[in-house]
């Protein structure tokens, strides 16, 4: 097949890399695929196995960039392409352009969050042969907004890569690892992942982490994410809260890790404290590795985490049960390892790339051989 996709994101969160993951997957499975982005998109370094003509950047600014639209148009034509897959909701209606104008190309949306849409995406998904929606929760959403034809949803979950995962578990050294962090040896480490946002949660995290330091003295955090906020006050307004909660000597604030799987790795306990979750790439990032999750009870990370099972299940907002959850893993490392190996299983046999990969195929060939849109 020949397959486009297209993503105007500007930074690298679980979407894009669940793009750069589908893009690779399918490319080595033997379709051609083409990959539409900005100029600047840091999806660009992820596409190892895309070849470079098959890139296209594009300015892509927004759902009237009518430019835009017009050349991914000359490109589905151009290439034959059959599928125009698109990620966010701004660059649905340029996708939906690009395959108005060429008939024989079926269009393929994903939805990667539980934000509502504007009813005016109602007319754009009216284009799209298929909605996919990352977890059931998002696609409950979709139905119940009316925003596309139930019959058109399917759920597929989000896939991690869970070989990458096993050869860092295998690999790890934790003394190495507490050496590069400066850390002592008999250190317990609780880490949180994702972009520095209010709806991440790492405020709720820090005040959570000071209850905790206050009865482990060898307890330490770490927040590794970028600031993509446009003055940096989400980065700035964490670093106050880690002064006023005289946390300083405790916390380690990293931007994104290139080997994010050391970060998991090293982990004693890995938190989520968002307040919205569509699925939860992190958490199953750091599930993949064994490690031991306490997850806020948001939409997706409910079909995720297996409370009691494969981890700890909060309510979002409740500073007090995040605490005590944590408490409760660090003072009981069999109930960590069990909880890490049974949520290591869980991804393996629910959540892989290759079933994403199986999934979305198997969408693009049905609809492939239905009746071409008008």
């Amino acid at each position: 097949m020949k397959i486009l996709y297209i993503s105007s994101a500007q930074s690298l969160g679980g979407g894009e890399r669940h793009l750069g993951d589908l893009s690779n997957g399918m490319a080595q499975r033997g379709h051609e695929v083409f990959v539409a982005l900005r100029p600047a998109s840091p999806l660009i370094n992820e596409l190892k196995n895309l070849r470079k003509e098959n890139l296209t950047t594009l300015p892509l600014r927004n759902a009237l960039d009518a430019k835009s639209a017009r050349d991914l148009s000359k490109l589905v034509t151009g290439k034959g392409i059959q599928i125009v897959h698109a990620h966010m909701a701004r660059d649905y209606p340029l996708a939906a352009y690009a395959t108005r104008k060429n008939p024989h190309a079926r269009l393929i949306v994903t939805r990667h969050v539980l934000f509502s849409l504007n009813p005016l995406h109602r007319i754009t998904l009216g284009r799209a042969a298929r909605v996919i929606a990352v977890s059931q929760a998002v696609a409950s959403l979709l139905a119940k907004s009316n925003i596309a034809a139930p019959k058109k949803i399917t759920v597929v979950h989000n896939g991690v890569d869970t070989a990458r995962f096993a050869l860092a578990r295998d690999g790890f050294d934790r003394s190495s690892f507490l050496r590069d962090w400066e850390m002592p040896e008999d250190s317990l480490l609780v880490g949180t992942v994702g972009e520095l946002t209010p709806l991440k949660g790492q405020a709720e995290f820090l005040k959570a982490a000071s209850q905790v330091a206050q009865r482990y003295p060898n307890a330490y955090f770490i927040i590794a994410g970028t600031d993509n906020s446009s003055d940096r006050t989400n980065g700035s307004a964490l670093e106050d809260l880690i002064l006023r909660l005289k946390l300083k000597e405790r916390v380690r604030s990293v931007p994104w890790l290139e080997d994010i799987a050391q970060l998991y790795c090293g982990l004693d306990v890995f938190v989520s404290a968002s307040h919205t979750e569509s699925f939860g790439l992190a958490i199953a990032e750091a599930m993949a590795c064994s490690t031991a999750v306490i997850a806020t009870a948001t939409g997706g990370v409910t079909e995720l985490v297996q409370p009691g099972e494969t981890g700890l299940m909060v309510p979002v907002g409740d500073v007090g049960e995040l605490a005590e959850a944590m408490l409760d893993l660090l003072g009981n490392k069999e109930k960590r390892v069990r909880l890490g190996e049974a949520a290591q299983r869980a991804i393996g046999s629910k959540f892989t790339i290759s079933r994403m990969l199986d999934n979305t195929e198997r969408i693009y060939r049905e609809e492939l051989a239905s009746t071409p849109a008008e």
